[in-house]
């Protein structure tokens, strides 16, 4: 019976890797709205979707800890590095029903017509009420 139940509670943890429609959705129209943020700078828009203790890796190597160095970070970087940012969710893994992984190709068109290819992966958390976003790790893919 001990050995039944063990079964079991491992079946039933192993399924929540795939989000439902309304997560898929919520989570997506989280990552747009991060986008929308920073392509618009709106600071109101970031505060309210970045948990309190957000933490960022950048491209560069720096590390953005906690929303005010997060927000004051993208900011910086949206006026040093102008261009259209474009993020394209590619997969969403959930980790449980309040917290997931999300994957994202991270497209910066520059000024003067090049593109840079990186990739964004999210770590959103849900409090019920809303997703919000806890870290982000930007990715440079290296050329070979």
């Amino acid at each position: 019976m001990l050995l039944f139940h063990i079964s079991v509670v491992q079946f039933l943890g192993a399924q929540v890797t795939i989000p439902n429609n309304k997560q898929s959705r919520a989570i997506t129209s989280l990552i747009d709205n991060y986008s929308k943020a920073r392509e618009n700078r709106d600071t109101a828009l970031l505060k309210r979707i970045l948990t309190k203790d957000v933490d960022q890796l950048v491209s560069t190597g720096e590390w953005r800890h906690g929303i005010a160095e997060a927000v004051e970070g993208m900011l910086k970087s949206s006026a040093n590095s102008p261009g259209e940012r474009t993020l394209q969710v590619e997969k969403i893994r959930m980790m449980n029903l309040a917290c997931a992984v999300v994957d994202c190709r991270y497209t910066l068109q520059n000024p003067d017509g090049t593109t840079r290819k990186m990739w964004s992966t999210f770590v959103v958390v849900s409090d019920k009420k809303s997703w919000k976003v806890a870290a982000i790790r930007n990715m440079l893919p290296v050329e070979r």
